[in-house]
């Protein structure tokens, strides 16, 4: 029993560690190699290739993607997190795009990694009901909005072809991923021991979102 017990737990930590992987392995040439070299976009297909490039490029943009997966599974009626969370981006971008500015966005960006972080080392193995599923979607749509407004200011400017095409590629490339992780994890974790994966997750996942609430709030004293 305590080596199916040990087994199982190992299991996920490789799981959980290969999903915090992929967050550098997909973000890292992101940094080096920004779409389009940091070019407007200037038809369909570079709007598209644009598009999901940018919520790859900020390491914080893609640990929050991976976390809204992992809250996918981890409570009951989860998956309304990432679809509120995509949905909220296309708004968020469309501020920015509005002209309307949201106060300090780099830190409520930030802060929303770290928090669901904390949130995922909080959960338990998912349960048949799970009041705080609304509130957790409502967190995700508020955090996506700031993400998005973040989106925005890759495309400022662009004509309304690309511009669309752009709108299209990051919210397609945030859904494959976080609908993703949650078909992956919730195939391949069974109940009683996912609350190790999102454990382990959740906390490289809110170390992330420290290392750039810390940077960020530096920047903005800054400024001040």
């Amino acid at each position: 029993m305590k080596t199916a017990k040990h087994n199982s737990l190992l299991r996920n930590l490789v799981i959980a560690t290969a999903i915090v992987g992929v967050e550098f392995a997909i973000a890292a040439p992101a940094f080096a190699h920004h779409p389009l070299g940091g070019r407007m976009p200037a038809n369909f297909f570079e709007g598209i290739i644009s598009g999901l490039g940018h919520p790859m490029i900020g390491l914080d943009h893609l640990a929050f993607i991976i976390a809204s997966g992992l809250m996918a599974v981890a409570i009951a009626g989860g998956i309304i997190v990432p679809v509120a969370f995509v949905v909220a981006t296309g708004l968020g971008a469309g501020i920015h795009l509005s002209a309307i500015d949201l106060p300090i966005p780099e830190i409520v960006i930030a802060a929303s990694v770290v928090l669901f972080g904390v949130l995922l080392v909080m959960q338990n193995a998912r349960r048949p009901t799970d009041n705080h599923t609304i509130t957790i979607a409502g967190l995700a749509a508020l955090a996506g909005i700031f993400h998005g407004y973040a989106y925005g200011e890759g495309i400022l400017g662009a004509e309304p072809t690309p511009l669309v095409a752009y709108l299209i590629g990051f919210s397609v490339i945030q859904l494959a991923i976080s609908l993703g992780i949650y078909l992956v994890v919730s195939k391949a974790v069974g109940r009683v021991s996912l609350k190790h994966l999102t454990r382990f997750a959740g906390g490289a996942i809110a170390a992330v979102g420290i290392v750039f609430l810390s940077t960020a709030i530096l920047n903005y004293l800054s400024y001040v």
